[in-house]
């Protein structure tokens, strides 16, 4: 049954990005006078249909791969040949003013298509405030000694360490991690690390030259090809209270590699030893901001249903708790989305100007899939690609490209300076490159998926 996660990561995903951008639009319209015919989330024919008072019919389609806001406006030719009474009786309103969309000024049009990329942009930062304020607990990014062949050791990379910042950003998670990656894609130069070597405790920073990096590649994957092997050392994140760690004198921080002689590494290798010692006295080889001490512990003892023994210490892994309070996070929350709308932005720069391939571009298919793995992960992840996809969404209808929103922004822009209306031969011929454009995208993006799969 784990197939049905895909559709519903879909629908979920794009219903909620889709219906917040066309009631963008739909708000700014209502401000404006004119008149709503339909809002539509999705298109062909409607599954689900409600008409208000004020005669708009709220719809739900059949085609989940978008939507639409229809007014009142002179130019269709379903609307040119209705008089206004005949309108009255169409939309089921009594005594109120018909206003078509032409009747509007160009400013009151400009604010219309800008408000649905705006809706996104306002969805984006919601989303980050919320996941600012809710707070998460993230594993701290530690890496072991990479493979002696890989760009990082090759940089001088040669112990345990913690991934303390990128290119001057500081990284308290992989997710964190992996966006700033990101954001070099195609790029030719050097990625700066700074790593807090686990038992020296030594400050290093390390560069990692790159040349059109992964401009070519579908789906790269940013950690491993540098040679950063994610872990879980046995690092001390949290000593609980009146616990036998406690008691012993563990600290946050310190870094255990022996039990009894005996060396330790990875955080499951030590809970192993310290399960199979209850009650024994064990003696616990400790980095401690660079020092080496002793530390003896005798782990208490815990029964399990089945009556096992089990020795337990008091500790857990080392992790970062990020959360900020509801007024921080306003800041947290508009700092998150302009990151991401110029890493975003950036992205699309590089994929015209030939640095990132177009191989990158994601199409219904691909978001289903990405939808589908998030919305089974956890609601955190799945919330944060909603943001990102939001974004996208948003920039990609500011593109001055006619049918998207952009299109619109750019022929009521040349009404205001000209003080007459593009001519509608133009606005048709626009018209029909913007939706050969939009069609080749997405049949390019469909394509992308297609050859992801297979």
């Amino acid at each position: 049954m784990d197939f049905l996660y895909y559709p519903f990561g879909f629908l979920l995903l794009l219903g909620v990005v889709v219906t917040v951008h066309e009631f963008g639009h739909f708000i700014v319209a209502r401000w404006s006078g004119v008149h709503v015919l339909r809002f539509s989330v999705g298109f062909g024919r409607a599954l689900l249909s409600h008409r208000d008072r004020r005669g708009t019919e709220f719809t739900l389609a059949a085609i989940p791969l978008g939507g639409y806001v229809r007014m009142l406006d002179d130019r269709d030719p379903d609307q040119a040949e209705l008089s206004s009474d005949e309108l009255l009786q169409q939309m089921k309103v009594e005594g109120s003013a018909v206003v078509s969309y032409m009747d509007l000024t160009p400013w009151w049009r400009i604010a219309i298509a800008l408000a649905g990329p705006a809706a996104n942009f306002v969805l984006a930062f919601v989303i980050f405030w919320f996941i600012s304020v809710a707070g998460s607990m993230q594993p701290l990014p530690m890496v072991d000694v990479p493979e002696p062949d890989s760009p990082l050791a090759r940089a001088g990379l040669d112990a345990p360490a913690q991934i303390v910042a990128i290119d001057a950003n500081d990284i308290l998670g992989w997710q964190a991690a992996q966006l700033t990656l990101s954001r070099r894609l195609g790029d030719t130069g050097a990625i700066e690390f700074t790593f807090k070597d686990l038992r020296s405790a030594v400050i290093r920073t390390l560069e990692v030259p790159i040349n059109e990096w992964h401009s070519s590649d579908v789906e790269p994957n940013f950690i491993t090809s540098l040679g950063l092997k994610p872990t879980t050392f046995s690092v001390v994140g949290e000593v609980v209270e009146d616990s036998a760690a406690e008691r012993a004198g563990l600290e946050t921080g310190d870094f255990v590699v022996a039990v009894d002689g005996s060396p330790v590494h990875y955080w499951r290798d030590w809970v192993e030893v310290i399960e199979s010692h209850p009650k024994d006295v064990i003696a616990l080889s400790v980095r401690r901001g660079g020092r080496a001490i002793s530390v003896q512990a005798q782990p208490d003892e815990r029964v399990t249903s089945d009556g096992v023994k089990h020795g337990f210490l008091g500790v857990g892994p080392a992790y970062v708790e990020v959360a900020y309070g509801p007024f921080e996070a306003i800041a947290e929350g508009l700092s998150q989305t302009w990151e991401k709308t110029a890493m975003t932005l950036e992205f699309l720069k590089k994929m015209i100007f030939g640095q990132v391939s177009v191989r990158n571009l994601v199409g219904p298919v691909g978001i289903a899939q990405v939808a589908g793995q998030v919305v089974q992960s956890s609601w955190l992840q799945f919330v944060t690609v909603m943001a990102l996809m939001s974004i996208s969404v948003g920039i990609m209808n500011l593109l001055p490209i006619p049918l998207l929103d952009g299109g619109h922004i750019l022929f009521n822009s040349i009404e205001v300076v000209t003080g007459k209306p593009v001519p509608e031969r133009v606005q048709v011929v626009g018209v029909q490159i913007g939706l050969a454009l939009v069609g080749g995208l997405f049949v390019l993006a469909t394509y992308n998926d297609i050859l992801r799969i297979f």
